[in-house]
């Protein structure tokens, strides 16, 4: 049955349900248990799922017209360079915005080579490992903590030097640091700003 020379039902529709269903399933995986679990962060829930929404239903649709592979990845890349020049977005948010974007256009233009059971692997795949890296990222942040400190002598700031100002600096301050950085120095006061980092 055709409406105006369009067909009012198609089968694609079944197969885009599917899609659509396993596509928001690994999407809230990503965004709920791998994002905002280690984040916190709320502002940006919006904002992945509209993309991975909008991309999923985007590519679905041009699928019917065959795209080839140079125009698959031009979009991935489009949308990839995504910008919001009112509020930059942190490397993190990219990245994860990075990953719903590919999940959905996988979940989207997969064709009859790829079994569902390959699509679900790809997806599953992607999840645990953001999840593993974020999950260690988290919580060996969140087990340091860095300070910024200013000593006040340039004896031991050359770089042969650096042990011993690490060891002066772990005797004065009763803790062992894991890093320090030296950042700006004032010749003229005999100054210099050092940013650690140490265990809580």
């Amino acid at each position: 049955m055709e409406l105006f020379g369009i067909p009012v039902f198609d089968d694609d529709f079944y197969k885009m349900s599917v899609r659509f269903l396993i596509n928001f399933i690994f999407l809230t995986a990503v965004i709920r248990y791998s994002y905002f679990r280690f984040s916190q962060k709320t502002e940006y829930l919006f904002t992945f799922y509209l993309v991975g929404t909008v991309v999923f239903f985007l590519c679905f649709t041009l699928k019917k017209y065959e795209l080839d592979l140079g125009l698959a990845l031009g979009l991935f890349a489009i949308f990839g360079i995504l910008r919001y020049r009112t509020d930059p977005i942190k490397v993190k948010e990219m990245t994860y915005l990075f990953v719903v974007i590919g999940i959905s256009i996988i979940n989207a233009l997969s064709n009859k080579k790829m079994s569902y059971i390959e699509i679900i692997s790809t997806n599953t795949a992607v999840f645990l490992l953001a999840y593993y890296l974020d999950r260690n990222w988290s919580i060996n942040k969140s087990q340091t903590v860095s300070k910024d400190i200013v000593i006040h002598s340039l004896e031991h700031i050359r770089p042969e030097q650096h042990e011993h100002l690490k060891q002066e600096l772990e005797e004065k301050l009763g803790f062992e640091i894991l890093k320090f950085d030296i950042g700006q120095i004032d010749f003229q006061k005999q100054t210099a700003k050092i940013k650690i980092r140490y265990k809580k």
